[in-house]
């Protein structure tokens, strides 16, 4: 079997390899990035290490994808992550990679008649339709209310029928076209896919920022005694996301790869769930715990452009497919990244003490 994965040297792509190799130890399985985030590089060491092939190319550009000349899965995990990307700088990187880089791919999935699994992202969904969901405030975080009245959310989340109408950011549009043409390119490119709509991907070996990788950028400030903020909702801390650990996504990749012929077609809505939802104060709390240290928070009351109050993945149809659930919980995910930032404290301290 040959699995090649873009973005392979990214927190997601890497830990996919690495999740996949050992499962499925006579794949041959090749990561394509072109290490353009800092810290990446870290990663190609375990990757020579596990007898992973790693090729230096970027998905904006059609001739690095020739090199690649049989694939039985591409997995697509390359992306410019951040949801500011084009709305605080120009818009054309975020297109450039998250769209384009799509159909290159989608190009040569057709061409050599492999498979393709997408990680798209719940950042699709409109960002005015979803901040006006019912809520309430509680003690320690905004709660989805149990009455809903608009079609697609629950008391459990959001799923797959939320309405699409209304902007979402630069990032969420590329990802949703990318969806779009995926569509078209299964009929008629004879593509076979699947779209995963990934919630906050989270664990160790995230090179977190302050617009992506909320949960190691808060161990790591924790970690080292930095500043952080309470970033908009009047500076409560009181913003709610949940938390998909790495390795259950992988486990769902897994079970794709191995049982293509019942998801092909399908697009799922993926993530922690409400029962690993967490808010920004109930992280702080918890990693005050894991790492015995206090730090100094600002609170900033004006809200942030393209920022969302609450969003819970609802998991049932993911769920009632592939019988797939996420298993670690918030307090293990702060764990595993406080570990390894111990453990790897002098590579990661340039990176991550900022």
């Amino acid at each position: 079997m040959d699995i090649i994965i873009t973005g392979g040297g990214g927190f997601v792509g890497y830990n996919l390899a690495v999740f996949l190799k050992k499962a499925i130890p006579n794949a041959r399985i090749t990561c394509l990035d072109n290490l353009k985030r800092r810290g990446s590089e870290l990663n190609l060491p375990v990757l020579k290490q596990l007898d992973i092939d790693f090729v230096h190319g970027d998905i904006r550009n059609p001739e690095d994808l020739y090199v690649i000349k049989e694939a039985d899965f591409i997995i697509d995990a390359s992306a410019e992550p951040s949801v500011l990307a084009g709305i605080t700088s120009p818009a054309y990187p975020v297109i450039n990679t998250n769209l384009n880089g799509t159909i290159h791919l989608l190009e040569l999935t057709r061409k050599l008649k492999s498979k393709f699994i997408f990680l798209s992202t719940s950042r699709v969904y409109p960002i005015k339709a979803l901040n006006a969901i019912a809520w309430h405030e509680d003690e320690t975080r905004f709660s989805l209310s149990r009455e809903q009245t608009m079609e697609g959310v629950t008391e459990k989340g959001i799923n797959e029928n939320f309405s699409l109408k209304g902007s979402r950011s630069f990032y969420g549009a590329t990802k949703l076209a990318s969806e779009l043409f995926i569509e078209e390119y299964q009929p008629y490119g004879g593509v076979e896919a699947v779209v995963n709509r990934c919630g906050v991907i989270s664990g160790p070996g995230q090179m977190g920022k302050v617009d992506q990788g909320v949960m190691t950028l808060w161990v790591a400030r924790h970690y080292w005694k930095r500043e952080l903020s309470y970033l908009g909702f009047e500076g409560s801390g009181k913003q709610v996301r949940d938390i998909l650990h790495i390795d259950d996504l992988c486990q769902l990749i897994l079970f794709q790869i191995q049982n293509f012929e019942h998801v092909s077609g399908h697009l799922f809505n993926v993530g922690g769930g409400k029962e690993h939802s967490i808010s920004l104060l109930e992280l702080t709390n918890i990693c005050e715990l894991v790492t015995g240290n206090r730090i100094h928070f600002k609170k900033v009351k004006a809200n942030r452009e393209a920022d969302i109050r609450t969003y819970i993945t609802d998991n049932t149809m993911v769920n009632s497919v592939t019988g797939w659930m996420p298993k670690r919980s918030v307090d293990s995910n702060v764990a595993d990244i406080f570990q390894w930032i111990l453990s790897n404290e002098a590579n990661l301290k340039a990176v991550l003490d900022q």
